[in-house]
């Protein structure tokens, strides 16, 4: 089922901000799906989902490349998939929200000097919240 991005149910949105891990699929160099756990965030008024992680793990150096990701988090019957075109923050306020968020979902994450943010702005919703 797909969701009206501008117009998500509160159900929906309350799935998004509940503790959940959740599935990252980005694309290696040689065109193969990197799949790995995490914990992300959505902000629907932006409509972008955000990943925190470091500068040199596979999901960051992919998302560098750009191209398109999907996250994707289920609990029982319920479950989304996210997905759209993915950038990588290196710096200033998009690291710093893309913690603060994080922290305010799962918990405030340990300090590190190479943090970056992966973020996939958000075309497409599906799944049943």
């Amino acid at each position: 089922m797909a969701h009206d991005l501008a117009n998500l149910s509160p159900d929906v949105l309350a799935f998004l901000r509940e503790r959940h891990l959740a599935m990252l699929t980005t694309t290696r160099r040689d065109g193969g799906l990197h799949v790995v756990a995490v914990g992300f965030t959505y902000d629907p008024n932006e409509r972008v989902a955000r990943v925190i992680t470091w500068a040199t793990a596979h999901k960051a150096l992919n998302a560098a490349r750009g191209g398109r990701a999907a996250v994707g988090q289920v609990d029982g019957p319920r479950w989304l998939s996210l997905e759209g075109p993915v950038r990588l923050v290196t710096e200033g306020p998009g690291i710093e929200r893309g913690v603060q968020a994080y922290a305010e979902r799962y918990r405030e994450p340990k300090q590190r000097d190479d943090r970056v943010v992966i973020e996939i702005a958000v075309e497409r919703m599906m799944g049943r919240g």
